[in-house]
């Protein structure tokens, strides 16, 4: 079955993966320039970690083992792009490719109940309508499972009826989602409804419709259970619950419900839920944070673990089964573990280990034996680099909210390790993206890399971010750019009074929700920041809503009651006065852009109107585009390029260490339709690749 424990609320805008996947293959040295004098550091910094081995592909990622536990799957590059690998459970050295996507990489897979399937999903050029693929491990045959035009995904896959799936898709009606019952080996399809009204329909392992979850006037929930052939109203979720509640799956009988919950309480709970007698029974609450995670049985469905993550992610046992297994599980390493995979019989397990310092580890688990053997490194490469450890803080904002942060120092800079640095350090600010998701600790590409170039690295969970409770995340409701923006400048200070970064030296830069940040912190706060990057952010929050995909048409409230409300005159006036576009003549300090030509959720037209007014009043900016790019940059050509220029562009303005251009703007598709010349390497490297004969 498909279950997670999470809100049922889709997100505006999700975060900008700078933790993106890296091509982990062992690389030269990189050779270094300078930007800018700097003193000179004890002890000495140490080598520069190449850009290809954080951004790049990963040697191998996403692992997997089929729920008959024949076969084990993972992701891997094949000729430079991701794609599905799979090898015999008792032959893992076998190990073959079975798609051959050849344009933007497999980001995801799963194996049927059939044992001899895989499915994945891949859109075109980053527009988001994705298309759901089955693969015949026995044949190699490929085929569509959803029509290609239209967004799909899976649904729900189930041990009771393994040669078929449910998938979700658009096809019908761009605004709503059906759900299509599909033979995995015939390709026939049933429609089991024709949904017309619903944000999102669930069904049981018997691929019976039995829930149903409405947006109500007021941006709550209302979700309907299945009475015959029609729909009852079951339980009204207040709009200030909406993004803390929500639907978290069935057990395979359908007895039980899993709801997260914070209705008549502050933080999320996990509880269980008799779907006869409608009986609530408390699994677990944490007056920290939200409960975030589940483990669930491969068989029955039963949630056997949940975790909370407020400074770290944290695992109880909820059945006392599996107790056993995660402290055998823990001794695998200092670091976070995570379950990513089971057989049906549960004798088998995927295990993931993960620290912010050193590269995460696939472990395969013998439940019977009690053992664990390293099945790979994601990330090889980096095995013998000097990674930062990253440090949870906890800031006090100005009116009193606790904001959990993360900071990475250069290692050169905390030679004891007690993250304090000897002097105060030029810091980026990485904002995420959502607004409505959160910063983590963990290995965090966007850290390490700009640690291991002399920076000090700061994250601010701010409010409205997710998982520590509805009063914080509440909090945030109609605050863009003002008391959101607020906590952000609230962590610099912190930085700056703790001594840790330079007051004249701290940058800001994010993606999506993120980019809108550092917009806003270079329009409506101009001399706050030494300069900005922004990847994908809204400059325009009037556009921003009323260009939305149609199939955000049925959570529309999420965003009137949280942003703003474009259809109205006082809320179309909030929204220009939060936009940061409205304040473009004022900005002072260098910007970076970058965007992708396809985004269906933040438009193109968001970075073309401020860079055009921009260059009305002829302040400089450096705009990047990718035309087979989306809401996020998927190609790794296109990653290690972007961020070859956001390297020398804070080299420029902070003065770090700067690994050059070289030859990372081949293969991508990078356009500078504005400011090439301000960055002399990136400039230098589009005319040398403008002069390379082709092919």
């Amino acid at each position: 079955m498909v279950i997670s424990v999470r809100c049922l609320t889709i997100t505006l805008i999700i975060s900008l993966l700078l933790v993106a996947c890296g091509k982990d293959i062992p690389a030269p040295p990189a050779a270094e320039t300078t930007a800018a004098a700097a003193a000179p550091a004890t002890p000495a910094p140490p080598s520069l970690i190449a850009r290809e081995v954080l951004f790049g592909n990963p040697e191998r990622t996403a692992g997997a083992i089929s729920p008959d536990g024949r076969w084990l799957g993972n992701l891997a590059p094949r000729d430079g792009v991701l794609n599905v690998y799979v090898a015999p459970m008792d032959n893992p050295e076998a190990i073959k490719p079975v798609t051959n996507d050849r344009l933007r990489g497999i980001r995801g897979f799963n194996f049927a109940y059939t044992g001899n399937h895989v499915l994945y999903g891949q859109d075109v050029g980053g527009d988001e309508n994705f298309q759901v693929f089955a693969v015949d491990l026995t044949t190699g045959e490929e085929k569509a499972l959803s029509p290609k035009g239209s967004r799909a995904s899976v649904a729900n896959l189930s041990s009771k009826i393994p040669e078929e799936v449910v998938i979700s898709v658009n096809d019908r009606d761009p605004v709503y989602f059906d759900l299509i019952r599909v033979n995995l080996l015939t390709g026939d399809s049933v429609r089991l409804i024709e949904n017309k009204e619903f944000a999102e329909v669930y069904v049981d392992d018997d691929f019976a419709l039995r829930y149903a979850a409405k947006q109500t006037a007021d941006g709550g929930q209302e979700y309907f259970t299945r009475n015959g052939d029609a729909w009852r109203s079951w339980s009204v979720v207040p709009q200030e619950d909406a993004l803390t509640t929500g639907l978290a799956g069935l057990t395979t009988d359908g007895k039980t419900l899993y709801m997260l919950d914070s209705r008549e309480r502050n933080t999320g709970a996990a509880y269980a839920i008799n779907t006869g007698t409608d009986e609530r029974s408390l699994l677990h609450e944490d007056a920290r944070a939200d409960v975030n995670g589940a483990i669930v049985h491969p068989a029955t469905g039963a949630i056997q673990a949940v975790s909370v993550n407020y400074l770290r992610n944290e695992w109880t046992a909820i059945d006392p089964d599996i107790g056993p297994d995660l402290e055998k599980l823990q001794a695998i390493g200092d670091g976070e573990i995570s379950v990513v995979s089971r057989t049906l019989a549960n004798g088998h397990w995927v295990v993931v280990l993960s620290r912010s310092d050193a590269t995460t580890k696939y472990y395969l688990y013998d439940r019977a034996a009690g053992t664990t053997t390293l099945w790979f490194d994601t990330r090889p490469a980096l095995a013998d680099a000097a990674l930062a450890p990253m440090h949870p803080v906890e800031i006090k904002s100005r009116d009193g909210l606790t904001l959990v942060s993360y900071y990475t120092l250069p290692t050169e800079s905390d030679p004891d390790g007690d993250g304090k640095p000897a002097q105060p350090l030029p810091m980026a600010l990485v904002v995420h993206g959502g607004p409505w998701g959160r910063d983590g600790y963990g290995l965090n590409s966007a850290h390490q890399w700009l640690a291991n170039r002399g920076y000090a690295v700061l994250s601010v969970n701010f409010r409205a971010s997710t998982g520590f409770g509805k009063d914080f995340v509440n909090a945030g409701d109609l605050e863009w750019g003002r008391k959101m923006h607020d906590d952000l400048l609230d962590g610099v200070a912190w930085a700056v009074n703790v001594g840790i970064a330079q007051e004249d030296k701290v940058a800001i830069m994010g993606g999506s929700y993120g980019g809108y940040a550092t917009l806003a912190g270079l329009t409506m706060t101009p001399t706050e920041f030494a300069c900005g990057a922004d990847t994908v952010g809204p400059s325009n929050l009037v556009t921003l809503l009323s260009t939305i995909p149609p199939y955000w048409g049925p959570i529309k409230k999420t965003f009137t009651t949280r942003v703003g409300d474009e259809t109205t005159e006082d809320g179309r006036k909030l929204l220009v006065e939060r936009s940061p576009l409205t304040y473009a003549d004022q900005i002072q300090r260098p910007l970076l852009i970058g965007q992708g030509a396809n985004d269906p959720r933040v438009k193109q037209a968001e970075s073309d109107q401020i860079v055009s007014a921009m260059q009305s009043k002829n302040i400089p900016v450096t705009y990047i585009l990718y035309p087979d790019e989306g809401h996020g940059f998927a190609r790794p050509e296109n990653r290690l390029s972007f961020n070859a220029a956001t390297e020398e562009f804070f080299g420029t303005c902070l003065g770090g260490r700067v690994e050059p251009v070289g030859d990372d703007l081949q293969g991508s598709s990078i356009t500078v339709p504005a400011g090439a010349e301000i960055l002399t390497g990136l400039k230098a490297a589009l005319d040398s690749l403008a002069a390379a004969p082709e092919g």
